[in-house]
């Protein structure tokens, strides 16, 4: 390595290493061995490989002083012959040992990304809906990205890079001194010289460096939030065009300038470094060629230390800045483990119950429900806050029963707020209830797999949510084993047979993201046609036509008579049309159910006294 390449290391090390000075965890590192142990071979041969390339390099000087000795001294042309092939062989094999500790490292690398993200990734998924509501997706996505790849640098470059830095120090410095002590010791008296400007123009680097990458994310936020369907909707309705560009061209015009800076000081730090080598490379020939012409050393010896001199810097130059190489690395692991910590709320059982066949009933018993205080389901660091809010754990359902046999409709009514939606959210367990309990065919939620509830139960939501995919992936995601018969015949049950067959792409056509590019009721009968697919024998429609238009509401009433016909339903609805045929009506206010009935007179009208004084009531 060249002491150019050498200045551009170690300022680039210093200019994107974390500061911080906290003690080593033992706690961290042995989860990092964790981690390692499966990758423990690979990992030793890789050492194995890195001090071999370490000692290779180092040979080529002291064999290069020995044919500068054989010519001086008259020697014969085949002893230089031969030194030089054997430079020749050493050059090849520490240029093919290079390729293999490249490979490895990439390997090694690649394979502990691959095991931290799979972990992070299936922990994530296994977090309560809340945990999504509160945490920004930019910084959880940031753990599975920069925080992974830090991580990973500390076993593909940092580990390897101090293991062979050490060797090759330790060798380097053994035959300088062996040559030479005089310039083995003018060479160390230099390197400060080398090293602290390093240092010192890194943090000021870094500085740099920290205030672009805010600029840049703050841009980048700027961009995702105007850029989407809704986000550009809103800045025509509602924002200044004109101010949201200057905003962005000020914070672009810094990030600008701030290139410009880090161009100049990387430069002339990079150029102040070469003067230095240069500046030592001359001493030692200086020193080097007055002992040589005294006798006091041979000429050989003098081209072997000029050679060996770099090998000295790369070294030492790295291992000055290995330990904050380290501390980043333990930083990024950290920031990795505080998400695999963060306990799931809902955990799944070890051993869980089977449902049994046919047509369930759904049933609440005593259900008492608080939503999470934001300390147990998310982090600060994931929301972009310096505390976490405290408030939270109030609760919002008091003692909520109610049983929908197999086959019948229940229909959940009253003001926003009062608590439906939220039953909508314990009936497929995003959450856990905090007392009594949610029963599908007789048996509690808590003891069924996922898998067996995801299978029995389907839920339609108000937004109808939809991947920036195709209408066929769309569909896949309730059956992946579903043939195009199957999705078309789910279309055609879902009243969107002839608008899909008229798309030029059919199944293939992408439908934007969240589904933008198909209108409200397109959305939410696409929703419908994925439950008709994944075939539940439970379904809870959640304000499922509450922002249609009546047109596009007729269209999916159409969808949800296919989709309710035969199955138990619980239906959330502020409109009578949606619940004209439920076999019960539940009134909820401030969690609680306040009235039931089997009759449409229980239906809450605005600004009057509910009702449900007809025969057919009955009183919670």
């Amino acid at each position: 390595m060249s002491m150019e390449m050498v200045a551009w290391h170690s300022m680039y090390q210093a200019a994107h290493a974390t500061d911080e000075r906290r003690p080593f965890s033992r706690a961290t590192l042995r989860r990092i061995a964790a981690f390692a142990r499966p990758h423990r071979r690979r990992l030793a041969a890789f050492l194995l490989v890195s001090v071999l390339g370490a000692v290779l390099a180092v040979a080529t000087p002291v064999l290069a002083g020995r044919v500068v000795d054989t010519i001086v001294g008259g020697g014969p042309v085949g002893m230089v012959v031969g030194l030089a092939l054997v430079i020749a062989v050493i050059a090849v094999a520490e240029a093919a040992a290079g390729i293999l500790e490249r490979h490895m490292s990439a390997s090694l690398g690649e394979g502990l990304i691959l095991d931290l993200r799979t972990a992070v990734f299936d922990h994530v998924q296994r977090q309560p809906v809340a945990f999504f509501t509160r945490t920004r997706t930019g910084a959880l996505v940031s753990r599975l990205n920069n925080d992974v790849i830090g991580a990973q640098r500390a076993f593909s470059d940092t580990l390897s890079g101090v293991v062979g830095n050490l060797v090759t120090l330790a060798l380097t410095l053994g035959v300088m001194l062996s040559l030479s002590w005089q310039v083995t010791l003018l060479a160390l008296v230099l390197l400060p010289v080398f090293v602290l400007p390093a240092r010192r123009m890194g943090r000021r680097l870094a500085v740099l460096e920290r205030e672009a990458a805010d600029h840049n994310a703050a841009m980048g936020t700027q961009m995702t939030e105007r850029f989407s369907a809704p986000g550009a909707t809103l800045v025509k309705l509602f924002g200044r065009p004109a101010e949201e560009t200057r905003e962005f061209v000020a914070r672009a015009a810094r990030v600008r300038d701030i290139g410009v800076r880090t161009a100049m000081v990387q430069w002339v730090f990079v150029s102040a470094l070469t003067l230095v080598s240069a500046l030592a490379l001359a001493l030692v020939y200086g020193l080097g060629g007055y002992l040589a012409l005294t006798g006091g050393m041979a000429a050989g010896d003098v081209v072997a230390l000029a050679l060996l001199l770099t090998r000295l810097y790369a070294p030492l130059t790295a291992l000055a800045s290995a330990r904050v190489e380290v501390m980043t690395a333990l930083v990024s692991f950290e920031r990795v483990f505080e998400v695999l910590d963060l306990p799931p709320l809902v955990a799944e059982p070890e051993r869980p119950e089977p449902l049994p066949e046919g047509p369930l009933s759904v049933e609440l018993s005593g259900v008492r429900f608080a939503y999470p205080a934001a300390g147990k389901v998310s982090l600060a660091s994931l929301e972009e806050v310096a505390r976490l809010d405290t408030r939270g754990g109030e609760e919002v359902l008091h003692d909520v029963a109610f049983r929908a046999e197999p086959g019948q409709m229940v229909a959940l009514v009253g003001s926003s707020g009062a608590g439906k939606s939220t039953i909508a959210q314990l009936l497929p367990r995003l959450y856990d209830v905090d007392a009594g309990a949610v029963r599908l065919g007789g048996v509690d939620v808590r003891d069924l797999s996922f898998e067996s509830i995801r299978g029995a139960l389907g839920l339609v939501t108000q937004d109808g949510h939809l991947f920036h995919e195709s209408i066929r992936a769309n569909l896949l995601l309730a059956r992946p084993e579903a043939t195009d018969a199957d999705l078309w015949h789910a279309l055609e049950r879902a009243r969107l047979g002839e608008l899909v067959a008229a798309l030029p792409d059919g199944l293939d056509t992408v439908v934007g993201e969240r589904g933008y590019r198909l209108s409200g009721g397109e959305r939410q009968r696409l929703t419908i046609a994925r439950l008709l697919l994944a075939r539940p024998r439970v379904v809870v429609l959640d304000e499922a036509t509450a922002h249609l238009d009546s047109t596009s509401e007729a269209a999916v009433q159409e969808a949800l008579g296919e989709a309710l016909a035969g199955r138990t339903a619980i239906v959330i609805a502020h409109r009578l049309s949606t619940v004209r045929a439920a076999d019960q009506i539940l009134v909820l206010e401030a969690g609680r159910v306040v009235e039931r009935g089997t009759t449409p007179s229980c239906w809450p009208a605005a600004g009057a006294t509910r009702s449900c004084t007809a025969p057919s009531s009955t009183s919670p």
